[in-house]
Order: C-alpha cells, then sequence, then structure tokens
C-alpha cells in the first residue's frame, strides 16, 4: 500500500479521482462456475464506482461445492423409451439417467433385460 497515508487521505484522493467506495451488507456471495459453486459466507463487500463503472470488491473464505448434475429428461423422451421397449416410467427415466441421456443406449439395455 502507500506509506505514511491515512484512511481520510486516501479516500480525499480517491474522491478527486471520481472514485467512490460503497460497503453492502452481504450476507453470502455465490460464484457459479461450470460444475462447481464458490460460496463465501459472511463476506466483506465493497462497490467501487469509477466513472460510471461498478466493481464489486468480495473478500473473505470461499468454500467450494461440486454440483451433481443430471440431465433434462422430457416427457417426449419418456414416452419414446416406454413406446419402444413396453417399460413402465420409472424404468424409462431410471436407464435415461444411467445411459447419461442416449436414448438409444437406454434403448438397447431395457431390451436386453426382457
Amino acid at each position: 500500500m502507500m506509506p505514511n497515508l491515512n484512511s481520510r487521505a486516501v479516500q480525499q484522493m480517491m474522491k478527486r479521482m471520481g472514485i467512490q467506495q460503497q460497503p453492502l451488507d452481504c450476507k453470502q456471495v455465490i460464484f457459479v462456475l461450470e460444475g462447481k459453486k464458490l460460496i463465501i459466507n459472511d463476506p466483506s463487500v465493497v462497490i467501487v464506482n469509477m466513472m460510471g463503472q461498478k466493481t464489486y470488491q468480495v473478500t473473505g473464505e470461499a468454500v467450494e461445492e461440486l454440483e451433481e448434475t443430471t440431465p433434462e429428461i422430457s416427457q417426449e423422451d419418456i414416452e419414446l423409451v416406454m413406446n419402444q421397449t413396453n417399460c413402465s416410467e420409472e424404468e424409462a427415466k431410471k436407464a435415461i439417467l444411467e445411459s447419461k441421456g442416449d436414448l438409444a443406449q437406454a434403448i438397447l439395455k431395457l431390451k436386453k433385460e426382457e
């Protein structure tokens, strides 16, 4: 940082440069990434407004949470598998999930089980 400057002097200098800071009272900040979340509980958040451009400064301890995603299964897909294999709706859903959404693989799997 800058030695020999008190916080008041820094605030005045930032004001002259057109930089405004505003604290934001937050309980939690969540960053949603591909396949995981970063969660910061009780963060310190400051909005920095510099010439109309807002930047959010977040500090705190982050906890990583991995997400398990399941593919969306449409009713049409379920009915297609059911019609091709004469199975129940639950069996069709299970086969589609196990085949990671590959309908052909789900149908083949259920036909082998017959």
